[in-house]
This record gives C-alpha cells, sequence and structure tokens, in this order.
C-alpha cells in the first residue's frame, strides 16, 4: 500500500517513553475479558509458556469481581496526545486512518455510525483499563477502554523473532496486525465481545472457553481481510505482494506453529487464536467477500 496517501488519524496517543510501575497481569471483573485473553495469549507466546495457564492464574487474581467492574469503560490520558511526526508513528497513524475511513464506509452502508477506537503507543509498559502489560505481551485491543496499545517493537519481532515479514512487504503485514486489533473494536461495537466472554464464562473448562476465543481471534483476521478487500476497491491501494505478505504474517503467527517453535510440540487445546492454515483462510474469506456476513466463525456449521 502507498501509505503516504492515507489520511493520517487523530486518534494516536503518543505514549512512548512514558509508563512505570511493575509488571502485573491483566484482569478485569467478573472472569477475563476478551482483551485480557488477547494478552495473556501473546504473553505465552513469548515467554514459551503454555496461555492456559497464565489465564487461569489471572482467573484466580480476578475472582469475586463483578462484570459490570470490567464494562466500565476507563479514560486514561497518554502523557503526550495527537498524531505523532517520526518515521513510525505517521506510519501507524495513516494504517489507522485507513481503517477508519473504510470501516466508516462499511458502517455508513449498513445504516450504522463507526466510533473509531484511540490507538496508544507506548514503549515497556502501560496501563489499561484491562491492567498492566508490558511490550512482551504484543499488541493487544482493551474493550472497556476502546484502545488498542502497540508496542512498535512488536514490528521488530516480527521480522527477526517470528520471522513473519521480509523486506518492503513487512510494511503491510504490520498493517494487517493493526487491522486485526481494529477487527477486534469492531467486534465490540457490534456486541460480539461481551456474548464471547458471556459464553467463555458459561463454558465450564478452559479448553472449551479457548475454543470460543479462537473464533474470537479468526473473526478478527477476517474482518482484517474485509478491510483490505474495502480499502483496495476505494483507493487500488494493494501493491503486489501485499497481500502474500499478510498470509505470511497469519502463518508465522498461528498457535501451532508459535507452540511448535517454543516447546517443540503443539496443545491444541490451549490454542487461543487459530492454528497458521485457520488464520490464513479466514483473512483470505474476508479479503474476498468484502462482507461481514462472510465472517460468522461463530455459526455451528462454520470451518474453523
Amino acid at each position: 500500500m502507498r501509505w503516504d496517501d492515507f489520511r493520517r488519524s487523530d486518534n494516536v496517543e503518543d505514549d512512548r517513553g512514558g509508563g512505570g510501575g511493575g509488571f502485573n497481569l491483566p484482569v478485569g471483573g467478573g472472569g477475563l475479558g476478551i482483551g485480557t485473553v488477547v494478552v495473556l495469549g501473546l504473553i505465552g507466546w513469548a515467554l514459551g509458556i503454555d496461555p492456559s495457564l497464565l489465564i487461569s492464574g489471572a482467573e484466580m487474581l480476578n475472582n469475586g469481581r463483578t462484570s459490570q467492574q470490567y464494562e466500565q469503560r476507563v479514560d486514561r490520558p497518554a502523557q503526550r496526545t495527537g498524531a505523532p511526526t517520526d518515521q513510525m508513528g505517521s506510519f501507524v497513524a495513516a494504517v489507522l486512518g485507513n481503517t477508519e475511513d473504510t470501516w466508516g464506509k462499511v458502517f455508513e452502508t449498513a445504516g450504522q455510525q463507526y466510533r473509531a477506537p484511540r490507538l496508544r503507543l507506548f514503549t515497556g509498559q502501560v496501563s489499561s483499563a484491562c491492567g498492566m502489560a508490558s511490550s512482551a505481551s504484543g499488541p493487544f485491543y482493551c474493550p472497556p477502554d476502546r484502545r488498542i496499545f502497540l508496542d512498535t517493537s512488536f514490528f521488530d519481532e516480527m521480522r527477526s523473532r517470528f520471522r513473519a515479514c521480509t523486506g518492503k512487504g513487512c510494511e503491510f503485514a504490520q498493517a494487517y496486525v493493526i487491522a486485526h486489533e481494529v477487527g477486534h473494536h469492531v467486534q465490540n461495537l457490534l456486541g460480539i465481545l461481551p456474548k464471547a466472554r458471556e459464553a467463555q464464562q458459561a463454558a465450564g473448562d478452559r479448553a472449551a472457553a479457548n475454543r470460543i476465543q479462537v473464533r474470537v481471534e479468526l473473526q478478527a483476521d477476517c474482518f482484517a481481510g474485509i478491510w483490505a478487500n474495502q480499502s483496495n476497491q476505494r483507493w487500488n491501494s494493494i501493491e503486489p505482494g501485499d497481500i502474500e505478505a499478510a498470509l505470511q504474517t497469519a502463518a508465522a503467527i498461528g498457535d501451532d506453529r508459535l507452540q511448535k517453535q517454543a516447546r517443540g510440540y503443539v496443545v491444541p487445546d490451549s490454542f487461543t487464536h487459530g492454528t497458521s492454515a485457520q488464520r490464513q483462510r479466514w483473512f483470505t474469506t474476508g479479503f474476498k467477500s468484502g462482507k461481514v456476513s462472510s465472517c460468522n466463525t461463530f455459526a455451528a456449521n462454520a470451518q474453523l
């Protein structure tokens, strides 16, 4: 994509160099929220730890809180706000601006209003309504904040550790990561995240809750595919190699590949994001159709 052609979002909060305090597992009230599970899953990947162990520990810490505590939206001002001026910050603002314009049109066509998320850039660690998180957690979306949190050092990890992209293709791969998190925001606006969280609480065991989480993540991948489709239709923005870069990234961050790299074997019941093949398939589904209706990963007959 030609990122210089896109409007830069005013919803980027630049808190790089801010933060402070110790790192705690991010927890929310009334059982784990989707944002918390996303964070814990990524921490598990980065540390080579079974994510289910982290999630179980957080649930123990979370015992006794009410769902109202978690659902309350929290506004936490950044130290510095507005679109950053450095190259990486400008890139992130351009990607977010493109997702705003794209999803704004999708919602408008459906007779709804799109309310854009904010995106906070941070370095090292950050405080959110989902708790404290470190760079090791990777990018995540916190529903109560309606914010995406991103330490752009994750993009370096994509190249070096996960080997998710190479060369110029990394730009679109990075945009796909942001679009995936925006996909979680879309799920939140559509009421999907609260329903998924309720289903997780009622699941009865961790393996069942993880299977619901996989559906959440695969739908966010599908929504990222819709973004790519709709953006390309409006601005002819897809360049040769872009989609291949996104698919390469989807494969690199599949649960099966990450667990195999970290431990030498996989534990399907602990999957929280889906396999490499599943993530590629659902991104492709969204990209080919460009329709929200094609992304129902929760349908009984949905092939994950």
